[in-house]
């Protein structure tokens, strides 16, 4: 099935951090922004606005998040691949992110034009929260 999505692309730049597993949520892994924490056996991941990430802090950089508008029912398949594939096409390297309503994708902030051409090239309508 091909999806035909309207993805956001945010105005922040986002960071990916990697604590220890036992670590609590640290209070910076806050704020009114989009931020994903996810907890297992080997690791603590945060996404959050980079500019929240104390210096120092385990973290892969200058992320931008591209947001999948619209509530997305449990039930579609292929969502995912539809915004991964023309990505990986394109030799974008991306980090997602799924919620209860819809997905997310992190794309590296120097490769956002080449995401964003690859995803219009592939029928998705690609907008800037920012402009």
């Amino acid at each position: 099935m091909s999806h035909r999505l309207t993805i956001t692309v945010q105005p922040e730049v986002y960071a990916i951090c990697k604590l220890k597993p036992a670590e609590r949520v640290p209070e910076w892994a806050g704020g009114e922004n989009f931020c994903s924490v996810t907890r297992t056996e080997s690791e603590l991941s945060i996404v959050c606005v980079e500019e929240q990430v104390p210096r120092g802090t385990h973290a892969e950089r200058n992320w931008r998040l591209l947001r999948v508008e619209g509530k997305l029912a449990f039930s579609l398949t292929g969502v995912l691949a539809s915004i991964t594939s023309p990505l990986a096409d394109a030799q974008v390297s991306m980090f997602a992110v799924s919620t209860y309503d819809t997905d997310y994708v992190l794309v590296r902030d120097a490769e956002l034009s080449r995401a964003i051409q690859a995803l219009e090239i592939a029928g998705h309508t690609v907008r800037r929260a920012y402009e």
